[in-house]
């Protein structure tokens, strides 16, 4: 049984998330834990519930969802996984974070990259890796059709979709890919959404302006 802890973080209230199961292997997907009490709280949660963290998972690098990568890459030691067409937001982590006048640190580069079709497995489950890009180029979704969940990043929200605009990105490819590849997925799919709060597909396909 997976169970989803969300945490919302940062200065632009980013959504991260803890995944576990029965076995108490986790992962932790998109750690943008920035302020030092995100990460107590983070550490803690972990301690408290006697997880093993076995690897950080992102959807996308955009500077948000990578705030917390070297603070828990450090602490836990283990490998950063995303997709190598986001290698590039990584190395300009510093550069992303000056945009937004919020100082980052260096973030060292993706250890394994991921793409379509690659399964993220930890404990007894396994997450199917979706390539969905338009937010950014090498943005990717987790999918359980077990637990019919799916870890959206930032590219489909509640009553939206994510923005087109950034380096990379490019509006009529995130439409396609997300009509494509997302909207296609069971209608009780239940999403997480990178901002914001949950919804599922059926709300999206029959409410969602921007896929109508």
């Amino acid at each position: 049984m997976l169970t989803i802890k969300k945490f919302v973080v940062n200065p632009l209230q980013e959504n991260s998330f803890v995944l576990y199961d029965e076995t108490k292997e986790c992962i932790i997907i998109d750690a943008g834990f920035y302020y030092d009490d995100e990460k107590t709280e983070i550490d803690t949660f972990i301690v408290e519930n006697q997880l093993i963290v076995t690897k950080l998972v992102n959807t996308h690098c955009h500077f948000d969802h990578i705030m917390g990568i070297e603070y828990l890459r450090g602490k836990y030691k283990v490998p950063f996984f995303a997709h190598k067409e986001d290698s590039f937001w990584i190395e300009k982590a510093v550069e992303q974070g000056e945009m937004f006048n919020i100082p980052m640190n260096p973030v060292s580069p993706i250890d394994t990259y991921i793409d379509e079709n690659n399964l993220v497995e930890f404990g007894n489950s396994s997450l199917r890796v979706i390539h969905v890009p338009g937010h950014s180029p090498g943005h990717i979704v987790f999918y359980s059709e077990e637990n019919s969940k799916l870890i959206a990043g930032d590219v489909l929200f509640y009553g939206s979709i994510g923005r087109a605009d950034l380096p990379g990105g490019d509006y009529n490819t995130l439409v396609s890919a997300i009509k494509s590849k997302v909207l296609v997925l069971p209608t009780d799919t239940k999403v997480y959404c990178g901002h914001g709060p949950e919804t599922t597909i059926g709300f999206e396909k029959a409410n969602n302006p921007f896929l109508n």
